[in-house]
């Protein structure tokens, strides 16, 4: 898979300065004499022009066109995804979601790191991905959702499609699995549409892991384990902590549960 945005709409100058703070910086058309010459564009003082940024934000100050230009030549650094990103116009709560970031992808990375958020360069233009799901090192491609169950277990033929892929992928990679909770008269599980794959610890987060790698072919649309949570409709924040509800098995450390469409 390649680097791809999902219904990318590129806006016509993300990185503009705040048109309320700046808009009397200058005034960049060329102006015509009445002769008909051409002279060059009026420009206010410099005094005027630094009184002006200097009502911007922090954020505005920072998406100053010069500023990302500078930050974007500069860059000498590339980090992988560790896992798929969104991909922000801004750092802070007035960005606009423009696609999405596969994971194991190599990008450039500029260094600046705000309100939670890393600057990236992607085609040319600078984008802020959610901080911490960046790393030195490629990720690990892991086990693949291929392979055979070889280990007698099953899960009822009445459960949904996605159900049976999930127990066919984790049950050919992690055969010392032999027990899956499907179907009891509460929500999801009564649908038919969640399990539960008992393992715990580090193998349990393996799981976790892979099942969250494959969500797309596997039909999946969360996963709990160990008191964090993974949902597609998140999926750019990553794995995010959960309240605590007082047991174990509540807190999903025994098992990964996984609910899928």
């Amino acid at each position: 898979m390649t680097i791809g945005v999902v219904g990318y709409d590129r806006p016509a100058d993300v990185l503009a300065v705040n048109e309320s703070a700046a808009g009397d910086i200058a005034d960049r058309r060329p102006v015509v004499s009445r002769g008909g010459g051409r002279r060059s564009a009026i420009r206010p003082p410099a005094g005027k022009l630094e009184a002006a940024e200097s009502q911007l934000s922090r954020v505005d100050k920072a998406l100053l066109p010069r500023t990302v230009a500078a930050a974007i030549r500069s860059t000498d650094t590339h980090l992988w995804t560790a896992t798929e990103l969104n991909l922000w116009t801004r750092p802070d709560e007035r960005a606009r979601q423009v696609g999405v970031l596969d994971s194991g992808k190599k990008v450039p990375v500029t260094g600046r790191e705000m309100l939670g958020r890393q600057e990236i360069v992607l085609d040319g233009q600078a984008r802020w991905v959610t901080s911490g799901y960046l790393s030195d090192e490629k990720p690990d491609a892991g086990p693949s959702i291929g392979g055979q169950c070889t280990n007698g277990t099953s899960v009822p033929s009445s459960v949904s499609p996605n159900i049976q892929a999930i127990h066919q992928a984790v049950c050919a990679n992690f055969p010392e699995i032999t027990t899956f909770g499907t179907f009891r008269g509460d929500g999801e599980h009564a649908q038919g549409i969640a399990v539960d794959i008992m393992v715990s610890g580090e193998r349990g987060w393996e799981v976790a892991e892979f099942v969250r790698a494959n969500y797309s072919a596997l039909g999946v649309n969360y996963v709990i384990h160990a008191r964090n949570i993974w949902s597609v409709e998140r999926s750019g924040e990553g794995w995010r902590g959960m309240e605590d509800r007082g047991s174990t098995t509540a807190n999903h450390y025994d098992h990964v549960h996984v609910t899928t469409y």
